[in-house]
C-alpha cells in the first residue's frame, strides 16, 4: 500500500451487479495510481457486494465496506469518515470514467491550490442495448482568481449542469471535513451536498476536459419513475438556489433570468411527472394539480422572465404563458409519450433545450 494516499474514491454500491465491474475497472485503469477506493456495499441483495470483494482480493487499494441498507447518502458518509486521501472523488457504481480523469484533476488541484475542481462529462443515453445518444457537457478552462469571480460566473456552470452532481468534481478533503459537510439523508442528496461545498468555497478550478460517463440505460432508474413528491422537492430546490444567491449577494439581470429559466424548465418536468403513465391520479386530479402548479406567483413570474434558448423551449412555454391548464396537460402528455416511446428523441430534445 502507498503511504500518503492522494485521492480517496468513494462509491456506493446497490443492485448494480451488471455494471459495477466496469466502474471499478475504470478506476483501476487510471493513469494516476495513488488512490484508495471505498466500495460501500449498502446492503445490496444481488451479487454487487461479492463482485467488489473479488476485486478487493486482487487489489489492496480497494476497500469494501459492507453495511445495512441506508441509501447512497449514508454509504458515502461512512466512507468520508474513513477516507485518508488529500482529495475526495465520488463515483456512481453504474457509470465509468476515462483513464486520465484523476491525473488531470489532481494536477489542476495541486497547481492552483484548489479546494474544488469541476470538469466536463458525457451523458450516454442508451435507446437500445448498443446504440446511444451522447451528450457532452463542458465549460472553458478557468481558474477563478477570487471567490467573487466564481460566484459571478457560477450561473454559467449551473446552466451546463456542471454544478449538480458530485462525480465530475474533485474535493479537497480538508475543506469538506473541516466544514462538516456530509450528504444529507434525502432523495436527490447530491445537490444539497454540492450547495454546501460551493456556498463559501474560495479556490475553484474548471477543466474543459470531459472524463465521466453518466449512463442512462436502466428502465428501473429513479429518473423513469413517477414521484408524488417531485413538485415539493423542486420547490425546495428553488428555495435553496434563491438562498444561495442571497448569501452570495448577487442579483444581476443575468442571474435573475437564469433562476427564472431554471425554475420554468423544472416546472415543465413536474408537469410531465404528473402526466406520467405511472401516475395514479385521475385525469381531473392531474389537471387540478397542474392548475395549482402553473398559477403560483413564482411560476407566473418565472415564465414571464424566461428567455427560451431553443425552439423546443419556446413551444413548451406557450401553454404556460397562456395560463391554459388544458394545453399544459396536453403538453405533459406529449412529453410523457416521447419520453417513454422514443428515448433517443427525448434525449436530443432535452439536451438542446
Amino acid at each position: 500500500m502507498m503511504e500518503n494516499v492522494k485521492v480517496s474514491v468513494i462509491m456506493p454500491v446497490y443492485g448494480v451487479e451488471a455494471y459495477v465491474g466496469k466502474a471499478i475497472e475504470s478506476i483501476q485503469k487510471q493513469t494516476y495510481k495513488n488512490w484508495e477506493f471505498f466500495c460501500v456495499d449498502d446492503g445490496t441483495k444481488d451479487r454487487s457486494g461479492e463482485i467488489c470483494d473479488e476485486y478487493a482480493a486482487k487489489d489492496p487499494r480497494i476497500k469494501v465496506i459492507h453495511k445495512e441498507n441506508g441509501g447512497a447518502p449514508s454509504a458515502r458518509n461512512v466512507a468520508i469518515d474513513q477516507a485518508t486521501g488529500k482529495y475526495l472523488y465520488f463515483m456512481d457504481s453504474d457509470d465509468w470514467a476515462e483513464s486520465t480523469m484523476l491525473e488531470d484533476m489532481v494536477t489542476a488541484a495541486e497547481k492552483n491550490s484548489s479546494q474544488f475542481v469541476v470538469t466536463g462529462f458525457y451523458i450516454d443515453t442508451y435507446y437500445t442495448d448498443s446504440e446511444k445518444f451522447v451528450q457532452e457537457q463542458a465549460y472553458k478552462d478557468c481558474v477563478y482568481p477570487t471567490q467573487q469571480a466564481f460566484r459571478e460566473d457560477a450561473h454559467h456552470l449551473f446552466d451546463l449542469n456542471l454544478l449538480y452532481s458530485p462525480w465530475n468534481k474533485l474535493f479537497l478533503t480538508e475543506y469538506v471535513k473541516g466544514n462538516g459537510i456530509y450528504f444529507p439523508q434525502t432523495f436527490w442528496d447530491d445537490f444539497p451536498f454540492i450547495l454546501s461545498v460551493i456556498r463559501d468555497v474560495e479556490r475553484v478550478t474548471v477543466l474543459s476536459g470531459k472524463y465521466y460517463h453518466f449512463i442512462r440505460k436502466r428502465q428501473e432508474s429513479e429518473t423513469a419513475r413517477y414521484r408524488s413528491d417531485m413538485y415539493d422537492k423542486r420547490e425546495e430546490e428553488h428555495g435553496w438556489m434563491i438562498d444561495l444567491y442571497k448569501h452570495w449577494n448577487i442579483h444581476t439581470p443575468e442571474t435573475e433570468e437564469f433562476l427564472a429559466r431554471r425554475y420554468s424548465e423544472r416546472l415543465i418536468g413536474c408537469i410531465e411527472n404528473v402526466t406520467n403513465r405511472n401516475c395514479t391520479l385521475t385525469t381531473k386530479e392531474k389537471k387540478a394539480k397542474i392548475r395549482e402548479m402553473i398559477s403560483t406567483p413564482t411560476a407566473m413570474q418565472s415564465v414571464k422572465l424566461t428567455k427560451a434558448r431553443s425552439t423546443y423551449m419556446k413551444l413548451m412555454l406557450v401553454p404556460l404563458k397562456m395560463h391554459s391548464t388544458g394545453l399544459t396537460y396536453l403538453e405533459g402528455r406529449i412529453i410523457s409519450k416521447v419520453k417513454s416511446g422514443n428515448t433517443e428523441l427525448f434525449a436530443k430534445l432535452k439536451a438542446g433545450r
